[in-house]
């Protein structure tokens, strides 16, 4: 008898993740100052944040003393001064939307107010540096700055105030309530304007000694809206207003301040112009405000990835502890052994939990990569185009448009060829096409990040917490889990809530230079898949093909009653794409992050011990949630391409191709068995099948039948992921208590 051979069993995780192995994931293991950077904030974190929330800190509005030292706290560890260059007492040269996303996700890891609290002073900075004049950069960097060595002052703190009309707050951010006038303006002078601003939910307004404010033109002369920096000691009113009664991020400062000053015009952002006797503002607050929240909404979708990979390890030990102390849970037992994780279930729920963490943190940490990639970049790009004289926003339009059209040409030349290759290199070798490409990713990657971590995170965070039972939702329960959880619905708004994000999305999805940079992907996860089955790259790929395939299908056509089905207008069809692009991201993100770790992980003695178990269970996260992803894209685009069809009736109309019993007879003669395969027979007496109306068809939709057809199969093995991703965390050795108070 022929002897078959035992498979070997996969090498299973033996612990959590380390630091040394994140640095790879997310790309900052050559940067000893982002590694030094974590671990000042994380002993932030996990020492005076933890503290003050397990004493109850959440427990009030206002703005104590408690809460006041967590500023120190941050000056201290350096958290403040990340936001600023080498000059102006920081420590990081160059970008710094990497290091901001990092500091964030180590404060979120305990407490999401926290981490706004650090944040909130870089967003109003944020207008400044990224479009104040030379002046406005040097003051306002210099006093939020924290105080070097023998220096005797107090860092000021800033607020930053948008604000729409109340009852549309977080939706339409090109509604102001907030107006300019000129006060005077004597010859030869410079204007003096006066500020009349109601804020609502601003945070850090508390402690704040300036303010970045958005404001509508009230005067003549004074054209259009802009952006105004308002200190505390200007003449006139600084009400900071009573503080708002929050249900989540307690830790933060937040009210409803009320603003009348006075103040010069030299405190416009970005400074300004004069024409015929009018302020012309050089950026409108719209403009600022694109260039601030397309950095600081993925610091926001960070937190709530960093919320869903905190709950693991708290979810792991109630699990295993629930039964003990229990008669019938003796040591030894498999009911004291493993508790709860003696189930299938509650071990599958938290593989989707940690799956979502770990594809959250991918991409928000992607996009910040790739902001740091395009800030100098977009500097560089400014700066050749004002040498060849491309001043108005027209002409600069009209030229990237001409060299997003080249990039997209090169970057569909397929591989390999010599020819191919070195047309390629004009991508890295040329600023300006270098620029478009990640620009046009940068403007997906961004709200992707803010809508998908925030919120489907904000769902998967509500899992974690039924994952402690009764527990999850108790002042005690350890990790804070109940907190994150409702921290997550503000996080979900903040800067913008989905209905805004979507709309980008599904603005800038449609850049011919994104979709072509997407068909590369396709065949990247090709390529992937052809190596590493395992990842679920090539079920990710038939999705992505799927969702491409539907977005041009809509944009080409029309619902039953003739109206076009892809416009701004049109939100149940462009929603829920942008939704499904975001699911075929994060996936994507989280498969290159696992592959990275493979591959660099055996170069660092740290990583390289227990570094099979770990590349096996990160990959078959990656195959559970690809196969999640992939489920949710087939869902949401067969319901786009066969839901704006009306379904035929049982009228004259809807007989057409349908048979009839008499020919079903006739040709049984000839066909001997055809009449098992008429689904549609209309009797002779008009009689017909008790059901809506006849089968509807599929015309011009055939290919995504078949693309349907593969995906499922494509999901053949995820499962058996599952299973051991869910064996791997039974088996996982955790530490005896978490490192910060429960």
């Amino acid at each position: 008898m022929a002897s078959t051979a035992t498979p070997i069993k996969p090498e299973l995780l033996r612990t959590l993740p380390s630091d040394a192995a994140r640095q790879i994931q997310w790309r900052f293991a050559d940067r000893y100052d982002l590694q030094m950077l974590v671990q000042s904030a994380r002993s932030v974190a996990r020492g005076p944040v933890a503290r003050l929330v397990a004493n109850g800190g959440r427990n009030s509005h206002e703005w104590t003393p408690a809460k006041a030292e967590l500023l120190k706290a941050f000056d201290e560890s350096g958290i403040t001064a990340v936001f600023m260059d080498p000059e102006q007492g920081g420590f990081i040269a160059g970008p710094k939307n990497l290091a901001l996303a990092l500091v964030a996700f180590e404060l979120a890891w305990v407490d999401g107010g926290a981490a706004t609290a650090s944040l909130a002073g870089c967003l109003a900075l944020a207008p400044i540096h990224e479009r104040g004049t030379p002046e406005q950069h040097t003051k306002y960097m210099g006093l939020a700055a924290p105080p070097q060595a023998g220096e005797d002052r107090k860092p000021w703190r800033g607020s930053f105030c948008l604000t729409e009309p109340i009852p549309y707050v977080g939706v339409d951010t090109g509604m102001l309530n907030g107006k300019i006038r000129i006060a005077e303006w004597k010859e030869g002078e410079e204007p003096t304007l006066q500020v009349e601003k109601r804020g609502r939910f601003i945070t850090n307004i508390g402690f704040a000694n300036f303010v970045t404010a958005a404001v509508d033109s009230g005067d003549e002369r004074i054209k259009g809206s802009c952006m105004v920096i308002l200190e505390e000691g200007d003449p006139g009113t600084f009400d900071r207003g009573t503080p708002t009664r929050k249900l989540v991020h307690q830790l933060s400062s937040t009210g409803d301040p009320i603003f009348s000053l006075c103040i010069p015009a030299s405190r416009i952002v970005g400074g300004y112009d004069v024409k015929d006797g009018v302020i012309l503002p050089r950026y409108n607050h719209s403009e600022v405000i694109e260039a601030v929240f397309r950095r600081t909404r993925v610091t926001v979708g960070v937190m709530t990835a960093a919320k869903l990979l905190s709950a693991v390890e708290p979810v792991i030990r109630y699990q295993r502890g629930r039964f003990r102390g229990a008669e019938t849970a003796t040591p030894g037992s498999v009911r004291y052994e493993l508790g709860l994780q003696a189930r299938e279930d509650a071990l599958h729920r938290l593989v989707d939990v940690w799956a979502t963490g770990e594809a959250g943190a991918a991409l928000g940490f992607a996009a910040a990569r790739a902001f740091d990639e395009l800030d100098p970049l977009e500097r560089e790009a400014d700066k050749l185009l004002a040498a060849q004289g491309v001043t108005s926003a027209r002409a600069r339009a009209k030229l990237q448009r001409e060299a997003s059209e080249r990039a997209a040409d090169l970057v569909r030349l397929p591989a390999g060829l010599p020819a191919n290759d070195a047309k390629r290199a004009q991508l890295e070798s040329d600023p300006l096409l270098r620029f478009v490409l990640l620009d046009s990713l940068a403007d997906v990657l961004c709200p992707a990040t803010k809508l998908w971590n925030t919120g489907w995170g904000a769902q998967m965070m509500r899992e974690a917490v039924s994952l402690m039972g009764g527990y999850g939702i108790t002042e005690d329960c350890p990790g804070f889990l109940g907190n994150k959880w409702m921290d997550a619905q503000l996080e979900a708004t903040y800067e913008g809530p989905e209905a805004v994000q979507r709309r980008q999305l599904s603005i800038t999805m449609t850049n011919p230079l994104f979709r072509a940079q997407f068909q590369a992907w396709i065949r990247e996860m090709r390529g992937i898949a052809s190596e590493r089955p395992g990842t679920g790259a090539c079920a990710l790929a038939t999705a992505m093909g799927m969702w491409l395939w539907t977005l041009e299908r809509l944009q080409h056509s029309t619902d039953a009653d003739g109206g076009r089905l892809y416009q701004s207008a049109r939100q149940g069809v462009t929603f829920p794409l942008a939704d499904a692009l975001c699911w075929l991201l994060a996936a994507r993100c989280q498969i290159l992050d696992a592959i990275e770790l493979e591959q660099r992980g055996p170069s660092d003695p740290a990583v390289a011990e227990g570094l099979a178990g770990l590349a096996n269970f990160m990959t078959d996260l990656c195959h559970v949630q690809s196969a999640r992803a992939s489920g949710e894209v087939a869902r949401i685009c067969a319901e786009l391409v066969f839901g704006y069809n009306r379904h035929p009736a049982w009228d004259e109309a809807g007989y057409r191709g349908c048979y009839q019993q008499d020919e079903l007879d006739s040709l049984e003669g000839i066909i001997p068995g055809i009449g098992s395969y008429g689904l549609d027979v209309i009797g002779n007496d008009g009689s017909h099948p008790k059901k809506a109306g006849p089968c509807a068809k599929c015309h011009g939709a055939e290919q995504f039948l078949s693309l349907q057809t593969k995906l499922s199969t494509c999901l053949t093995g995820c499962r058996l992921s599952k299973d051991r991703a869910a064996e791997a965390i039974s088996k996982l050795m955790i530490p005896e208590a978490l490192d910060y108070p429960a």
